[in-house]
Formats: structure tokens, sequence, C-alpha cells
């Protein structure tokens, strides 16, 4: 049985990363896609761990090669994720979890129909500046560009398979591992375990 894609999306500061390290903790059997970058790491990232960090002529030759699914330049810093990488977990069986903005989860899903979109959303504008200001790793200026970045793109969560406000970080866990359980659950999914165990045929 293939894995399945999900893509979380959602405005910078908004918790995506903590809310998919704690997803992994919780569910078994869910892999991530970490994405190549041509930005510096930041503090307490590792390579390999957070982004897969590449110098900008390494990526630009990856995207000459069609080596990346998606891929994106926002704040003059290059993102992508690799098509081998998620290719290679779904089919060990693994469920992935991925962490993009809205145009790389378009792609994704022209890529493989069957991937699940979910845009996590902060209580208030208000309560993610405040979140922000808290990490402490931008200044005013890259505060304020991500503020009004998050205006904007909070209406692409129209175009989502899901949408969840992220108010209190265990009940946003709840409801993403809610929805991944159900997707596992799903007809399509399970039917082929049907037909070995029960020694079943349903093909006509």
């Amino acid at each position: 049985m293939s894995g399945q894609l999900y893509v979380i999306t959602g405005p910078s500061g908004v918790g995506k990363s903590t809310i998919i390290s704690q997803l992994r903790k919780k569910l078994p059997g869910l892999g991530y896609s970490v994405s190549h970058t041509s930005r510096k790491p930041r503090k307490n990232e590792a390579d390999g761990v957070n982004y897969h960090f590449v110098d900008r002529e390494v990526f630009e030759k990856m995207i000459e090669e069609k080596a990346f699914v998606e891929w994106a330049e926002v704040y003059q810093d290059l993102y992508g994720t690799s098509l081998s990488s998620l290719r290679r977990q779904t089919g060990q069986g693994l469920d992935v979890v991925m962490d993009l903005d809205s145009q790389g989860a378009k792609n994704v899903k022209a890529s493989f129909e069957d991937s699940v979109l979910i845009y996590i959303l902060p209580p208030s504008l208000q309560v993610l500046e405040k979140r922000l200001r808290g990490r402490a790793s931008d200044d005013e200026a890259e505060i304020r560009a991500r503020l009004e970045k998050a205006r904007k793109e909070i209406e692409n969560c129209v175009h989502y398979d899901h949408i969840i406000f992220n108010e209190k970080l265990e009940k946003t866990l709840e409801e993403v591992a809610s929805i991944i359980l159900s997707e596992r659950s799903r007809k399509s999914r399970r039917l082929p375990r049907v037909e070995k165990t029960f020694n079943i045929s349903f093909s006509s």
C-alpha cells in the first residue's frame, strides 16, 4: 500500500514546525519531507533535519534537472521539495507530511491528486504578531513583511481540504491526527488488506 501526502500550510509563525514535530511523535508510520533551501541555517537548525541547506548554485542546478516536485523563491531564498524523496517514502508505505506555502501545495496537488491539503490559521493576526516577535529570529522589517504576507496568504485557505485554527496545540494535534487516521481507513487504502487477509477478490 502506497503512502499518502499531507501538505500543511499557514502563515509564518503559526506553529507549523511544532505541529509537525509533535504529530510525528504521536502517529506511527508518518514520514516527513525535508525541503531544500538556499538560505543560511537559523540558530538551532540542523542540516538534513530542518532543511537540506545548499548554496544557490546547487539549488538552481537541481531545478534544471527537474529534481523538485515544487519550488519557490521566498524572501530572496529558494525552497524546494525533492520528488525522489517523496516517491521513496510513499513507496515504502509511509504517509508523508509536508510544510509548504500555498503555491507549493498547489504544485503538489497537481502531481499527486490524492494529496490532502491542511491550512493552519492563527486565532488572530494580533496573536500571530506576538508569536513572530517571541521567536526573536527576525528584525522589525522582516516581521512587518511576514505579517503583510500573512494577510494576503490567508485568503488561500479557501482552496484547502481542511482548515484548522491553532489556538491550543493539543487540540490542533488532535484535529490533524484525526484527518490522517480518517484518510488511512478509506476504502481505497484498506481494500488491498481485506483481499489479502480474507482471500477475497473485488476486481471484476
